[in-house]
């Protein structure tokens, strides 16, 4: 059955949470979020694409940086309202030059860094 982009349930902004991870390790990349031309672009293009609510801007990952998303596959969860994007991702996915934004965790009530930044 063909996918329809309007089968997916946005909130009030017209946004739908996406989250990357990485195809190959399983590792948890990064969320994000997505228009429906966001999806609509990243199926497109393989380039995985998001929406930037701080520029009211498409963002197409590693534009800029170099740090570029490959859509593997996409996925929707079971209440078609936040989406998993399996990627290849070359260098680090967060801004802080981390391989994942999820580079802090809490252990014993302290925050303890688990990833330093890539060279």
């Amino acid at each position: 059955m063909p996918f329809d982009p309007a089968s997916l349930t946005f909130d009030a902004a017209g946004l739908i949470p996406a989250i990357a991870q990485d195809a190959a390790t399983g590792e948890v990349l990064m969320l994000a979020w997505m228009n429906a031309a966001a999806v609509a672009r990243t199926l497109e293009t393989g380039r995985v694409t998001y929406w930037s609510r701080s520029r009211q801007a498409f963002w197409v990952k590693g534009e800029t940086s170099g740090h570029v998303q490959r859509l593997v596959e996409l996925r929707v969860d079971c209440d078609r309202d936040c989406l998993l994007a399996l990627v290849e991702q070359e260098g680090p996915a967060c801004h802080t030059n981390r391989r994942s934004c999820f580079y802090t965790a809490l252990r014993d009530g302290t925050e303890v860094e688990i990833l330093t930044p890539m060279e």
